[in-house]
């Protein structure tokens, strides 16, 4: 098997979408399961459903022969092959079109699956296919970035080649037409440098200016090439937070006048810090901009030489302001430097929940898994737990041999954590975890990168010290096919987040059947509800500590194991729940619908 600290895995970017070859290897055969042919299978794989289930044998979703995965394998079992993932969804029937339909364009850095860092792509895209389903025209505008594979996009095509300006010239811009996930897509390529690079950020550009040229380049997109002025234009982080600027004040005076601007903060923590010199490079005085009612960074008062924030800009210029939980809208209005500039702009600052893509998060449906299941059927999530047992060196090679899971295998706690290795995500809580986890006699699997080299260093130390063991996995990567994998094996699903803005790993995790264990703050505290609190025992799906410290992480593991083991009806009953909660995007778009629709223009 790769190193658990193999570095060439998937690009951030990138999505296996080849057709799906069955290795040679020992093969079993299982009539416990019921098992299917491989066609058949394939067949379901490629029928993708949002909101709706697809009816199944009453003993599961599972091939007919089923290739048991292991540590030796040349080729490990998240890279092998898949079905296509980018299957045509179904339309789901009770989707009611909205009786005002609207013009949307999203523009943002961050597109899933095919420019995915973060939950930034996850969200742009769940929400534009939840409000195309609504009845809605919605298109989304993405730097063409060199690292995107041209064959995931259907129908690309080049639309024209325009202008736009950056630090005194016109840059000749190239817009692509495509179709992404049933989403029409807008790639914007400059003839320069910006974009270039191997992933979508971190390339030897100039980010901010690129971000700030790439904004500009959508608005002389609508100016110049479309016909159509949308309603809403709907951006996200700093990346895109020059955009409001430059519309109110340059091309609202232009030509574009119906569109109105709404702003998406998905963290808090990421301001776009920038010279007036920088801003002024996308056509804008930005020495305009350096003052408190505008976009001067707060924190440089006084310094020399004062920085502006495109994100503090972007929440001043736009006409609604969106963040990604209620309780995070909170939080951000009681502390940080932003604290005060979200009070002045209270009326129009709102916190809706993110909701997840349900047609690719689909354990009934889900081209990685080896077995599917729903909340009626949970047999599949068992073989997903021991076929990712296996093929990580968890479970002996002895054990399992021949037609069946063993039970001994099934009785250890599995507790998965997906996460950005980064201070935000409760490092020295993870770390105290993979202790804690050992001694309770469960297992834990680690998946995430780490940026910062200290943190790496650290994190690869404890994978290598565990892993010949039989308890702990660390890998020190990102693999969209793995993370499918890993959700669907999970007991539990640990997100001790020191802050989290909204936080879908926790959603993803149910929607796969694996219990919540997190920290009370932000999304998690809007998603997550304790076993124990009485107050809340209706909705009760997960383990909740409120603490930083590893006592009260301690005391959540302590209770959620103890569930496990000795209260197995119990743990069972909060599967099949967590697996049949709504936190789809088709919950949660129409409060998305109503904040465009209070901001819209009215002919």
């Amino acid at each position: 098997m790769e190193s658990a600290l193999a570095s060439n895995f998937c690009k951030p970017c990138c999505f296996n979408s080849r057709k799906r070859v069955v290795r040679k290897g020992k093969r079993i055969t299982t009539d416990r399961f019921n098992i299917q042919s491989q066609s058949l299978l394939t067949t379901n794989c490629l029928s993708l459903q949002v909101g709706t289930e697809k009816q199944e044998s009453s003993t599961g979703f599972v091939s007919k022969e089923l290739v048991w995965p292991s540590p030796d394998d040349e080729i490990p079992f998240w890279k092998r092959d898949f079905p296509s993932w980018d299957a045509n969804p179904e339309v789901p029937t009770d989707i009611v079109k909205d009786s005002n339909p609207m013009n949307i364009i999203h523009v943002t850095a961050e597109m899933a699956p095919i420019a995915k860092v973060g939950g930034l792509g996850d969200v742009v895209t769940g929400l534009a296919r939840a409000c195309l389903l609504r009845g809605h025209t919605v298109h989304i505008m993405l730097p063409f970035y060199e690292c995107i594979q041209k064959q995931q996009i259907s129908d690309l095509a080049l639309v024209t080649t325009y202008n736009s300006y950056h630090d005194g010239n016109w840059v000749p811009t190239n817009a692509y037409r495509g179709v992404v996930s049933d989403i029409p897509v807008i790639f914007i390529e400059p003839s320069n440098e910006f974009f270039k690079g191997q992933q979508v950020y971190g390339g030897s550009y100039n980010e901010l200016e690129a971000y700030l040229f790439f904004s500009r380049a959508c608005l002389e997109w609508m100016q110049q090439v479309t016909e159509i002025q949308p309603d809403i234009i709907h951006v996200h982080e700093w990346q895109t937070g020059g955009l409001p600027l430059l519309y109110w004040d340059m091309y609202h005076y232009l030509s574009l006048k119906n569109p109105r601007v709404v702003l998406t903060i998905h963290n808090m923590e990421h301001y776009g810090e920038c010279r007036k010199e920088q801003l002024s490079k996308s056509g804008l005085d930005g020495s305009i901009y350096a003052t408190v009612e505008k976009a001067v960074d707060d924190r440089t008062i006084g310094h020399n030489p004062e920085r502006l924030s495109l994100l503090k800009g972007g929440i001043v210029y736009s006409n609604a302001v969106v963040t990604v939980s209620p309780t995070y809208l909170k939080e951000t209005l009681c502390s940080g430097w932003l604290s005060s500039t979200l009070i002045t702009h209270r009326d129009k600052y709102f916190g809706i929940l993110n909701g997840i893509d349900t047609a690719i998060w689909n354990p009934a449906t889900d081209v990685f898994l080896p077995a599917k299941f729903n909340a009626q059927n949970l047999e599949g999530k068992k073989i997903c737990k021991y076929y990712v047992q296996r093929g990580l060196g968890l479970a002996p090679k002895s054990i399992g041999a021949g037609n069946y899971v063993p039970d001994e295998m099934l009785k250890v706690p599995l507790v998965v954590c997906i996460s950005r290795l980064v201070p935000q995500k409760g490092l020295h809580l993870i770390t105290h975890a993979i202790k804690r986890v050992e001694e309770l006699g469960g297992q834990m699997i680690i998946l995430g990168n780490a940026s910062d080299g200290q943190v790496k260093g650290e994190f690869k130390h404890l994978a290598d010290l565990h892993f010949c063991g039989s308890s702990i996995r660390i890998l020190l990567m990102y693999s969209e096919e793995l993370s499918h994998m890993l959700y669907a094996a999970a007991d539990i699903v640990l997100v001790p987040s020191i802050y989290e803005p909204c936080g879908l790993s926790q959603m993803l995790g149910m929607r796969y059947g694996a219990v919540p264990l997190v920290r009370k703050t932000g999304g998690l505290a809007d998603t997550v509800f304790d076993m124990d609190d009485q107050s809340n025992h209706e909705i009760a799906n997960g383990f909740v500590f409120e603490g930083i410290d590893e006592g009260s992480l301690n005391w959540a593991l302590d209770r959620a194991f103890a569930y496990y083991r000795d209260k197995p009806n119990e743990w069972n009953r909060i599967v099949k729940k967590v697996i049949e909660t709504d936190n789809s995007w088709h919950k949660t778009a129409g409060k998305y619908i109503e904040t465009y629709d209070s901001v819209r223009v009215r002919s």
